[in-house]
């Protein structure tokens, strides 16, 4: 009984999965495909890398779950876009194994979300502008209600970067909403005071109001100053707790 020997070896220290998946995404990026492109099927694959259709079922899931490729049943793979529910994934992971901490997370989205503030401010339409200071003014019409207000505390981050047009900043602010969902609200909690409320109410209309004017040295100012009163709270209490 003959055997095939597979033509595809595997780099020193990998498997035969994971140069299948570098076969993939070398293929993607050698014929210029873009997103939602057609990729031949895990058949053509196999064949051409002399592995089993296991090996390529295994690769094309492993990509799949990264968001690198889309798959569905009945139609062939495509090119997939980039998805920042993967970055928050891997943020998560980080966390809840003690690699990195809340206050490196909330220190690196100050820093990026400042940035994305300065870009809006020039780049922004009049439409997105409008979606910017129309979610600021619902946070102060809804301040006595958590929820909503945590929603469009949310939402407000998320237009701004939208308003850069920068995609990948989109997808990293994007990816802090997971953390965001559970952190905004606390960072209100520490809020207890009308006058404290009010602060973190009127730093997101500065905000809004400088990328309306289209000051970025303004936007970037007033997000700073946002962070610094409405999350330096927050970071006193995690850096406490990781003391205890």
């Amino acid at each position: 009984m003959s055997t095939t020997t597979p033509t595809h070896r595997p780099a020193e220290g990998g498997t035969l999965v994971q140069s299948a998946i570098n076969a993939v995404t070398t293929h993607i990026r050698d014929h210029g495909l873009r997103v939602g492109d057609t990729l031949p099927g895990e058949g053509h694959f196999a064949e051409t890398l002399g592995v089993s259709r296991a090996v390529m079922r295994e690769a094309f899931g492993a990509l799949a779950a990264l968001k690198l490729i889309d798959v569905g049943n009945g139609r062939r793979p495509r090119v997939g876009a980039l998805d920042g529910s993967v970055i928050a994934t891997s943020l998560q992971h980080a966390i809840s194994t003690a690699q990195i901490t809340v206050p490196d997370i909330w220190d690196v989205r100050r820093t990026i979300e400042q940035r994305t503030a300065a870009l809006a401010a020039t780049a922004r339409t009049d439409q997105e502008a409008a979606e910017i200071v129309a979610l600021a003014e619902a946070m102060a019409n809804d301040k006595d209600d958590l929820a909503k207000r945590t929603a469009h505390d949310i939402a407000f981050h998320n237009a701004i970067a939208k308003a850069s047009h920068n995609v990948l900043f989109v997808e990293i602010v994007a990816s802090f909403a997971p953390l965001m969902e559970v952190a905004v609200p606390t960072a209100w909690r520490t809020r207890v005071a009308k006058r404290q409320k009010q602060l973190m109410i009127d730093r997101h209309i500065a905000v809004a109001a400088a990328i309306r004017d289209r000051d970025p040295v303004a936007a970037a100012a007033a997000m700073a100053f946002h962070f610094d009163d409405a999350i330096g709270d927050l970071l006193k209490v995690e850096a406490a707790n990781g003391a205890d």
